[in-house]
């Protein structure tokens, strides 16, 4: 049987729908596993943390004030709704993007760090 796997997304910020647009990424932010070297071999690993992101762009809108409702955003849960039936939550987000709008299509990057995250499988 055939499952869709990818394409369609929704992004909601803090309550608030908004019109995502092409690839997102995500980190669910589990330990980093690095190796630990010595000059005679490999000793072992460390586990080093990693910090929760959901990134991508969507489309602008008329009604949305980029510095004071985007931008200033904080302590906010992001949800990402994936097409295969997957929602990742990150909570207690904060927008931690460079602020960047294109103007062809009206494209705004953002990224959102936060304290944790998680895969819920619908």
């Amino acid at each position: 049987m055939a499952r869709r796997r990818g394409g369609l997304i929704a992004l909601v910020i803090g309550g608030t729908k908004f019109r995502a647009k092409g690839n997102f990424t995500y980190n669910l932010g589990h330990p980093k596993k690095e190796a630990v070297v010595g000059s005679d071999s490999v000793h072992g690993y460390k586990e080093m943390p990693q910090v929760p992101f959901i990134e991508g762009a969507f489309t602008d809108d008329v009604d949305l004030d980029v510095k004071n409702a985007l931008l200033a955003l904080s302590d906010v849960t992001v949800t990402l709704s994936l097409a295969n039936s997957k929602i990742i939550l990150l909570r207690e987000a904060w927008y931690a993007g460079d602020g960047n709008i294109t103007t062809e299509e009206g494209e705004i990057e953002v990224r959102f760090e936060g304290t944790s995250a998680e895969e819920i499988t619908a």
